[in-house]
This record gives C-alpha cells, structure tokens and sequence, in this order.
C-alpha cells in the first residue's frame, strides 16, 4: 500500500478525539487537535489542547479514567487499521502525563504507632 492510500484509508483522528472529547467542556470550541503521521503512516501522534483549567479535571476524569478510555479507544481504532496511536494533552498548565501520573499525591508517613515518651527523671 502507498503512502497516499494509507492516508485515504485512515481513520480520521483529529475529528475522532473532538467527537470523544468534546462532551468534557465547557467550551468545545476551546478545543484544538492536531494528527501528525510518521513517514510510514504507520504511527500516528494526536495533540490535544483546551483553554480551562477546570476542563482538565473533567477531561481527565477521576484518577485519569476519562483520558484513558479516550486513548484507549483511539488506539483500538488505530490497531484495526494497522497504525499505532499515542495521545498527548495539552492545557492550561504545564505539560502532564495524558496516563494519570499527575493526580498522584505525596506519600502518607507510616502508620507505625508512636515512640512512647521516656519517663522525667525525679
């Protein structure tokens, strides 16, 4: 197959990930995408980027789930037509993991019990 037939026999990305993202803002016309294809157009790189802070918790959902059934079913789609797909997202603040390793909180201390206090000595 050559380059311009696996272009026309590809799934169109970009309208994929507004179909399945938009529902998560406020403002879905806040929401930019790019698909960039390698050389083969064998990989494919989606961009995603939205204007509100407050869209990225809905976006990525409670511990990522959101984000990452959206990737899933991006890459579901790219492994039938023969391509393999990663998604990043991009928003207000810097840039993140699109797999949930931003939502993780600082380790609690142990739970051992405390160190009795030594007696004062009379």
């Amino acid at each position: 197959m050559s380059a311009p037939e696996a272009i026309a026999q590809s799934p169109n990305y970009a309208e994929l990930a507004k179909f399945l993202l938009q529902p998560f803002l406020a403002v879905p016309e806040a929401l930019k995408v790019n698909a960039e294809f390698s050389h083969a157009h064998t990989r494919v790189l989606i961009r995603v980027a939205f204007d509100e802070a407050e869209d990225r918790g809905r976006v990525f959902g409670r511990g990522g789930r959101n984000i990452k059934a959206v990737s899933t079913t991006i890459e579901g789609i790219a492994q039938v037509a023969g391509q393999s797909a990663r998604l990043q997202v991009f928003g207000t603040e810097p840039e993140q993991s699109s797999r949930g390793t931003h939502d993780r909180r600082p380790s609690r201390p142990s739970s051992s019990p405390p160190k009795p206090k030594p007696k004062p000595k009379t």
